[in-house]
């Protein structure tokens, strides 16, 4: 745990999905100092300044979340680095779907789709499913026709000519690299089916960690290090699409104290 004074605050919680976060004071018009804040991974700058242009003192006016939600909308229509939004990297049957996920961090509500298909709006369509379900997640179809039934454009093609492309050079490479393991035929395309399955995987599980403590493992100083052989190091090619953070002002809980940012 870091402790760092407001002028020094940066916090991102990163996962695969495109994450988004937005923290939200009450309104950005009483932001002052270094607040409004965006950050956002890897050097999406049009992103950046399309969330800036909500939140920043004298603009839009908008929300954080609001912000998040133009930041990572920009990212989609400009399919940041070949594979954020419609028309980016393809599944394995050649169809592009999409994930997204956002949070409101003054409420703690999420909302996320994956796997959405024939939906171009992915981070439009978290933020419908926060908002209007009780739900944290809709996956598939079922994100989908949630997507169209609340406004959003639909059924369209997320695929483009450069997606189809490279889900047929990855064909012909053998659909190599893949993310399948345990599986035969382990260098070539599928069908496949697992090998090795452990009789009892549970205890299984148990005895390949036995000895290893939870305090163990915290004290590990390679806890970070990637265990995928494919990942020699986390780069913006096998991490996250794009992670924003966005605080339109200092949430009134925090003023006149210390943020407390867990990295």
């Amino acid at each position: 745990m870091a402790r760092s004074n407001p002028g020094l605050l940066l916090g991102l919680l990163l996962l695969r999905l495109n994450w988004c976060l937005g923290v939200d004071g009450g309104g950005a018009e009483e932001g002052g100092g270094v607040f409004p804040v965006v950050v956002s991974t890897w050097p999406f700058r049009e992103a950046v300044r399309a969330a800036w242009d909500v939140v920043k003192t004298g603009g839009a006016g908008g929300s954080a979340v609001d912000a998040v939600v133009a930041g990572c909308s920009a990212c989609e229509e400009l399919r940041c680095d070949g594979t954020v939004g419609p028309g980016g990297s393809p599944d394995e049957d050649g169809e592009t779907t999409l994930d997204a996920l956002i949070m409101n961090g003054k409420t703690m509500e999420i909302g996320a789709v994956a796997a959405m298909r024939y939906v171009k709006d992915a981070i439009m369509a978290a933020k419908l499913v926060m908002e209007h379900t009780g739900h944290t997640l809709l996956v598939g179809e079922k994100a989908t026709s949630f997507a169209i039934s609340m406004g959003l454009a639909g059924p369209t093609n997320l695929s483009s000519p450069e997606s189809i492309e490279k889900w047929s050079n990855w064909r012909q490479n053998n659909c190599q690299p893949n993310f399948w393991k345990n599986v035969a035929p382990a260098g070539n395309c599928g069908p496949y089916h697992p090998i090795n399955i452990p009789k009892d995987p549970v205890k299984s599980a148990v005895w390949e960690n036995q000895g290893i403590t939870c305090q163990e493992w915290l004290e590990n100083d390679n806890l970070l290090e990637p265990t995928n052989s494919h990942f020699n190091s986390v780069n913006r090619h096998n991490h996250d699409t794009i992670s924003m953070a966005v605080i339109d002002k200092v949430p009134s809980a925090f003023k006149g104290k210390s943020l407390f940012l867990l990295i």
